[in-house]
């Protein structure tokens, strides 16, 4: 059974460690890379929802992934007033193109988008350390939130929708999110409230990787794709990514964060 439980483990760390060292290359080059990457990302998602929500539209995901790449990528290049319409478009575009799951998928199509946006943006004008620290914390709450949830168990979170998520889990991506921000707390401006930052942050990422378990409970599939041994698909990856940085460009104009960028 301790086999069993532990069974992806190594494929997951191999798998994890590559995704981390090609993201901090990206995160470190910055400009071109990072938001070549970040563009990749995104189109790959949605090409994965598409997928998911409307399997029949074989041509589809691949013209709604194509725009949404090309539209990423030019939107961090134009003025942000320009920018808001064109990152809405593979929105518009996918009520032509799909036949079933349209409001799934342009609610979670306009995240995917966004979220890419809030990424480039961070690392443009708020520098590498705001951008390792989001990355950081999603990395933390989810490596910590896997360790507690398969060590310790107990009582599921959400057990209709997520039947592998336990409160030890959740609560343990929250002291990961924590440590994190403590971490950081220490050598910049923003002293310890960017402790709660983080465990928001940490939440947001959480509920992003539920609305894509909801999605794919509802599509009848376990993984979004295999496209990454161990971790599934591009949205099982980085959903988690998509809540907390969709929250931090909402939730980052009310505390004013970062102070002093």
């Amino acid at each position: 059974m301790t086999r069993k439980r532990w069974s992806d483990l190594k494929p997951r760390v191999i798998s994890g460690l590559i995704m981390i060292a090609i993201g901090m290359a990206a995160v470190w080059l910055g400009g071109v890379w990072w938001q070549a990457l970040i563009a990749l990302i995104c189109g790959g998602m949605v090409w994965e929802l598409v997928t998911m929500v409307d399997s029949g539209r074989t041509k589809a995901q691949y013209i709604l992934a194509a725009a949404t790449v090309v539209c990423v990528f030019v939107a961090i290049r134009i003025p942000p007033s320009f920018a808001l319409p064109l990152l809405m478009l593979p929105t518009m575009l996918g009520f032509s193109r799909m036949e079933r799951g349209g409001v799934t998928y342009a609610v979670t199509t306009m995240m995917i988008l966004l979220a890419g946006y809030s990424m480039m943006a961070l690392r443009s004008d708020y520098g590498l350390t705001w951008m390792l620290w989001l990355v950081a914390v999603i990395v933390a709450t989810d490596v910590m939130g896997y360790f507690a949830g398969k060590s310790i168990g107990g009582p599921k979170f959400w057990p209709r929708v997520s039947p592998n998520k336990t409160w030890a889990g959740t609560v343990g991506g929250w002291v990961g999110a924590a440590v994190v921000g403590a971490f950081w707390a220490g050598w910049t401006i923003e002293g310890a409230g960017l402790i709660g930052i983080s465990i928001a942050v940490s939440m947001a990422s959480q509920i992003g990787d539920i609305a894509e378990s909801t999605i794919k409970r509802k599509a009848g599939v376990k993984d979004s794709s295999n496209l990454i041994p161990g971790h599934g698909g591009l949205m099982d990856r980085f959903d988690g990514m998509l809540g907390g940085a969709v929250f931090l460009i909402i939730a980052g104009q009310i505390v004013g964060f970062p102070s002093g960028v």
